[in-house]
Order: C-alpha cells, then sequence, then structure tokens
C-alpha cells in the first residue's frame, strides 16, 4: 500500500466528517400494521440488493409514521446495512430514494460532509470481499449474526487521497453502470416475452382480431394463418377453438417426459460439495426463470455418475419443492450436464414437446403460482411433490402455434442469455479490481489498462 494510504475506520471517517452510524426503528416504533400500500417507502433488509436497494415487495408508511420517525430518514449517500442474518448486504442510498425511512432490521451509516472520504468510495469499500469477510468474524449472536454500531463503527478502512478515491470511484461506477445497463436490458427482453405469452396464449389477441374481422397485429400472414377465428366453450370459460385445458403431467407424459424429485439428503451430503466440479442446481439459484451461478454448489465426478438420473438436459425446467414453490428455472445449453438438487422438482416435457419457454412462461405467470401455493402442502413451510406439480392446469394450444412462439422467445431468450454471460463477466472483472484497487495494490494505471481490455 502507497505511503499517501492511511489505515482508519469507518466510525473515524465519520466522526471527521460529522456523520453517525445508528440503528434503525426498533419493533416498538414501527409495526406491521403501520404499513399501506401508499406511501414513503421503508429500506428493510430484505430490500438491500448488490449495492443498491431494491422496490420489489417494499413496505410503506403514511405521513404521520414519516414525521414521527425523521431522525431514520434517508440523505444521499448514507449506505444501509442488514443489521442480522446475512450482515454483508449494504446499499449507498442514491437519490431517488431521499427521504425513504431506514427501516426495523437496519443500521444506516451517515458520512457526513465527504471531507475526508467520499460515500462512494466507502460503499466500495463495504462491499469489498475482505470487509464482508470481517464482518461475518466480528458479528454477535448464537444462532443468527447481527451487527451494532460498535461493530460497524470498528471497521478497518484503507483511506487515499481525496484524488484517488474520485478515479477508484469513477472506474468502479463505469462497471456498474454497465452491468445496470445489461440487466435492464435483459428485464425488457423478459418483459417483451411475457406480453407476447400473455398476447397469445391468455388474452388471446389474434383469435380476436381474426373474429372482428382484422388482421392480427405483430406477425406475418402464414403466422395469423395458424390461429383460429372462433372461441369454444370449456371448463375455464371461452378457449380458441381446438384448443384446451390440460395439466402439466399429461403434457410430459404424452411427449415422453417425466416430472421426478431430486436426490434427497440422504443421497448428497454438505461434505460432497467441492469447490471445483459439476453444478449442482439448488433451489437458492432459481431466480427469473434462470439458473444463477454465484453460490451454487458442486460435486466430483464420481457423484455425477452416481446421481445420473438426476443429470439436467436442455429444456428441462428446475422447481423448488418446498418455500417459495412458484421458483423455478427453465435449463439451456450451458446447464445440459448438470445435476437438479436436493430441494429441487425436475420437469422433464419430453422430445416430441414444441416449447419448453412456453411452459416456462406458463409456469412463470402469477395465476400459476398461486394455484401452486394453494396446493403445496405442509404445515409450516409450502412443499411440492411430483403429484401436485403434475397437476398445474396448461392451455394446450395447437403444436405449428407453440413452434411459432418458441422461434420467437428462443431468440429473445439467446439475447438474455448473451446478456446474463456478460454481465457475470463484468462482475467477476469488478470483484477482481475492487479489493486490489481500495486497498491500494493495485495502482490505477494498471487496472485502466484492465478496464480498457474488457472495455474493447
Amino acid at each position: 500500500m502507497s505511503s499517501e494510504w492511511r489505515a482508519t475506520t469507518l466510525g473515524e471517517v465519520c466522526k471527521a466528517q460529522g456523520g453517525a452510524i445508528q440503528t434503525g426503528p426498533f419493533g416498538s416504533q414501527l409495526h406491521t400494521s403501520d404499513y399501506q400500500q401508499s406511501g414513503a417507502p421503508v429500506v428493510m433488509p430484505t430490500n438491500i440488493g448488490d449495492g443498491g436497494i431494491i422496490t420489489n415487495g417494499i413496505a410503506r408508511v403514511g405521513e404521520s409514521d414519516v414525521a414521527r420517525l425523521a431522525q431514520h430518514k434517508l440523505q444521499l449517500g448514507d449506505v444501509v446495512f442488514s443489521r442480522r442474518g446475512d450482515v454483508t448486504k449494504n446499499a449507498l442510498v442514491r437519490s431517488r430514494e431521499v427521504g425513504w425511512l431506514c427501516g426495523t432490521g437496519c443500521l444506516k451509516v451517515r458520512l457526513g460532509d465527504e471531507s475526508v472520504a467520499t460515500a462512494k468510495f466507502i460503499s466500495h469499500c463495504l462491499r469489498a470481499p475482505d470487509t464482508k469477510d470481517w464482518l461475518i468474524r466480528h458479528a454477535v449472536g448464537a444462532t443468527m449474526p447481527n451487527l451494532n454500531t460498535g461493530i460497524l463503527s470498528a471497521v478497518p478502512i484503507s483511506l487515499p487521497p481525496m484524488g484517488i478515491q474520485l478515479a477508484i470511484v469513477d472506474m468502479l461506477d463505469a462497471l456498474d453502470d454497465r452491468i445496470s445497463l445489461l440487466r435492464e436490458t435483459n428485464a425488457t427482453l423478459e418483459a417483451i416475452a411475457q406480453a407476447l405469452f400473455k398476447s397469445w396464449f391468455v388474452d388471446f389477441d389474434p383469435v380476436r382480431a381474426k373474429l372482428d374481422g382484422r388482421v392480427p397485429e405483430g406477425m406475418d400472414e402464414a403466422t395469423a394463418a395458424l390461429f383460429p377465428a372462433t372461441f369454444d366453450e370449456s371448463e375455464i370459460g371461452m378457449v380458441p377453438k381446438g384448443w384446451r385445458v390440460t395439466t402439466l403431467g399429461s403434457i410430459c407424459k404424452d411427449s415422453g417426459g417425466a416430472i421426478q424429485t431430486g436426490p434427497f439428503g440422504s443421497q448428497l451430503h454438505a461434505s460432497d460439495y467441492l469447490d471445483i466440479g459439476v453444478p449442482v442446481v439448488m433451489p437458492q439459484d432459481l431466480a427469473g426463470r434462470r439458473v444463477q451461478v454465484e453460490k451454487i454448489a458442486r460435486v466430483g465426478d464420481d457423484d455425477v455418475r452416481r446421481l445420473s438420473r438426476h443429470w439436467l438436459r436442455t429444456g428441462d425446467i428446475v422447481f423448488s419443492r418446498r418455500g417459495d414453490v412458484g421458483r423455478h428455472a427453465l435449463v439451456g445449453v450451458r446447464e445440459s450436464g448438470w445435476l437438479c438438487g436436493t430441494g429441487c422438482l425436475l420437469v422433464r416435457p419430453g422430445q416430441s414437446w414444441p416449447s419448453a419457454t412456453y411452459l416456462s412462461l406458463a409456469l412463470d405467470r402469477a395465476d400459476a403460482k398461486e394455484w401452486l401455493l394453494r396446493h403445496a402442502v405442509g404445515a409450516t413451510m409450502p412443499n411440492l411433490n411430483t403429484g401436485i406439480l403434475s397437476a398445474v392446469p396448461i392451455m394446450r394450444a395447437d403444436d405449428l402455434i407453440l413452434q411459432a412462439f418458441d422461434e420467437i422467445v428462443c431468440r429473445l431468450d439467446d439475447r438474455i442469455s448473451h446478456g446474463h454471460a456478460n454481465i457475470r463477466a463484468l462482475v467477476e472483472l469488478r470483484d477482481t479490481l475492487l479489493p486490489r484497487l481500495i486497498s491500494g495494490q493495485l495502482r490505477l494505471p494498471e487496472a485502466e489498462t484492465v478496464f480498457e481490455k474488457a472495455a474493447a
């Protein structure tokens, strides 16, 4: 580390800049009954993502509660920490979140006037692997790790001169911006696929257009000709002529596929997992209809051969068997040959089924997830089994229509997969540069060379 850098702590930085570290409101100050549909958002540990705040499902409170809890209002440049559980989670408050509340189960770091250290530089420091390891080692609690203001105040910080801080922040922010843009692009592509599914198979827009004597929008003449021009009565109401409601189990059976349970704990133990090997897809790895690999477990070749009936193939769908039972992922080319893990169910549509993506999108809809939750078993935690998953209702359209749909959405899926690959590469680059930059081990000119090569 350069002689220009100095060792300090988070608490000393806050003190020098007129800031402070404060615990969020306790449960006695903010009750579940205080939350409402609209109002000021309240940032809880579940809302803290990768350096940013996630708004999906965020709680809200009214103006009177905001006024009562004014000391917990967030300001630009604050850092919000999870106080218990995953104590490494933290997020920098940006302009969008100013005036929101720091919620129960969180700690708020107010860095002050930034005369010594910029909020963005400190935020990057707090996301570094060494800092996360330090937090885990120093957290208290026998059953669940907990932080307090004293522990956070003692977090070690290596502080360079302001000019170096700003240059490091510019480089890391540029990587974060590219990652965010790719994620937004993927979200847009996913929304297009879901909108097309809804138009064709829920709202029946092409059929309604033909029934009204109009030309279906957004498709060529050959594709439009595949759709019927009338409706039939069914047990769920009017459906396009020739279409019918069936079940996921019937589709798999008729197409030469199957639905099976993943290996039980007695077949795959924690001691079997390795740092290097074949990935094993667990419920925690399922998100957004994709397999996430950041924390994926791995096993050796002997276990892969022993568990050959659980090998994954392209077009399979892996479901979470317990907990969030609506969560699933469509298996792509990358995951072929990996293993379906403990706590999962494997859906194999079969080789003659025309579109696995169609099934994945159908199972991702809110009504399908609600059906699964209603029919899940278990007193304390929802659980699925092969019988329940087999009984999920699925709209069965004509095979030629499913093939036409698959051609369109597979192109979207390919772009999404390419986007995910780019995101993983940039995240890996950022996570490699981050600890070396903020510790002074890597000089800026060297880091800039690495960054430029990645950007080329």
